[in-house]
């Protein structure tokens, strides 16, 4: 795997569509409490999170019942038997590939980011995503390749769900959807605003736009198979753990 690839993703950061990856991998990308978490540290910060060595933080889980049932379907159906088959066939695609690819979806998602970080009052950083944006989308060849942060400008990372934070709307009911990374309910709220703002929506057909979404998801499985599995086998209570862990990333994205 590439440097990319061993990366933990920030949340949303790469999914700014309706078809998303599963309850495992969005909360492991929210772990990345920084961003720019790149290599063996994110690496291991992820695998640490699993093993329960987090932070006490509430837990408000009133639709567990609901949400277990749908969490199951979604890691030992949709994951096991959809998504990972089509990772695994996807990681023969060359590194190099794969990292642009990744880059270029990530690209696509500038709008949300900008947007957020205005909300947020972090006009600087809003500012750096309007750079990144033109110089990756003409130089860097639509986003294939980030020239922007060859030059110093590093990405950051913003949602709706983190503004909404922010600006002291709580997280609600802990949730678990079908196909989706976990939320709560404020954050339910918050993807739907994300997706909103993604303008493929506006500009291709739903089929294309879906085939977009369903490539970059599968795009970020096919790039951290190992790290998913290590976490399978080290973990006892899956569900336990991604809630605890996606909470607590939520958290420590809405307080920095």
């Amino acid at each position: 795997m590439g440097h990319w690839g061993r990366r933990s993703l920030s949340w949303l950061g790469e999914l700014a569509v309706a078809v998303t990856i599963v309850g495992l991998v969005g909360a492991s990308s929210a772990m990345a409490g920084d961003p720019q978490s790149t290599g063996e540290g994110a690496t291991r910060q992820v695998e640490g999170a699993v093993l329960l060595e987090t932070e006490q933080i509430e837990e408000y889980d009133p639709w567990e019942p609901y949400n277990e049932k749908i969490f199951t379907f979604n890691h030992k159906v949709f994951d096991r038997y959809v998504l990972k088959p089509a990772a695994t066939a996807w990681d023969y695609l060359p590194d190099p590939v794969q990292e642009s690819l990744g880059k270029a979806f990530d690209n696509i998602a500038t709008p949300r980011r900008v947007v957020n970080n205005l909300l947020q009052a972090k006009f600087k950083s809003a500012g750096t995503e309007l750079a990144r944006f033109g110089i990756n989308t003409t130089v860097g060849v639509v986003g294939f390749f980030d020239v922007a942060k060859k030059m110093g400008l590093e990405k950051s990372d913003a949602d709706t769900g983190q503004t909404l934070g922010i600006w002291g709307v709580g997280p609600g009911p802990y949730l678990i959807l079908p196909f989706l990374p976990p939320l709560t309910a404020r954050d339910a709220f918050g993807f739907a605003a994300d997706a909103a703002m993604d303008p493929l929506n506006y500009l291709i057909p739903f089929a294309a736009l879906a085939g977009r979404g369903t490539g970059d998801v599968v795009n970020t499985r096919s790039q951290n198979l190992e790290l998913f599995e290590s976490v399978e086998e080290s973990t006892v209570d899956l569900y336990s753990a991604v809630r605890n862990f996606y909470l607590q990333g939520r958290q420590r994205a809405i307080a920095k």
